[in-house]
């Protein structure tokens, strides 16, 4: 059962419960951070992506993970980080621990989806995606890209456009330029699709294209996305 912790906002005073989500693990079991009921909300403000992530050992096998870091939002406007009895900074943590491989790998779990209420859980979902289809050591990108944030994976570019407005062909042009210079794949997740002229560059070049919807989860718009889903990394 997702463990629960009653959360006081320290700017209005209101009162919450929080529950802790789970995520799948590599092995397919769910993984939660532990919150820590004797700590104090603290509030967000300002945004680094290091400090969004933390490290969370599966306790089935072993394994550990990046995975977002719990965070509430009141309606008085404040965000506030859930303290944790245990939490690790994604940036220069030791790499996952090495699992022997099984004779067979087991099947994917389902994908857990992240609700999209603002651009951060845009690239929170689309990073949990990613990491879902098997890419690992996944990061904020050295190079900004012209639209929305870039993440890297092992192998792989990643831009995550949160505008309202359709993604362009200068928008995937300059993202698959961006990848050939580091040898890397590339993927686009964009949140209001994508130009008909787009489109037809990403089937051409074989990128793949993802409509994030508002429940969090990745839609593939191509045959590309499609294959990528199918296959994983």
């Amino acid at each position: 059962m997702p463990e629960s912790v009653p959360v006081r906002c320290p700017a209005c005073r209101r009162e919450h419960v929080y529950t802790a989500p789970s995520y799948p693990c590599a092995c397919g079991a769910p993984v939660a951070p532990s919150l820590d009921r004797s700590g104090a909300p603290a509030p967000v403000a300002h945004r680094v992506w290091d400090e969004d992530w933390i490290t969370v050992r599966c306790g089935s096998c072993g394994r550990r993970d990046q995975w977002p870091r719990p965070e509430l939002g009141c309606p008085c406007g404040t965000f506030l980080r859930i303290p944790l009895r245990e939490a690790a900074p994604a940036a220069g943590s030791a790499p996952a621990e090495s699992v022997p491989a099984a004779p067979a790998p087991p099947p994917r779990p389902a994908f857990q989806p992240v609700t999209i209420r603002t651009a951060r859980d845009a690239v929170t979902a689309a990073a949990l995606y990613l990491r879902w289809l098997g890419y690992e050591d996944i990061r904020r990108s050295d190079q900004r890209p012209p639209a929305g944030v870039g993440l890297a994976a092992r192998g792989l570019l990643a831009q995550v456009d949160p505008a309202v407005r359709p993604a362009s062909l200068r928008d995937v042009e300059c993202l698959w330029l961006t990848a050939m210079t580091e040898s890397a794949g590339c993927a686009y997740f964009s949140l209001a699709g994508y130009t008909d002229d787009a489109r037809g560059r990403a089937d051409a070049l074989g990128i793949p294209l993802f409509v994030l919807d508002l429940t969090g989860t990745p839609q593939p718009v191509n045959e590309p996305a499609a294959t990528l889903r199918s296959t994983g990394a």
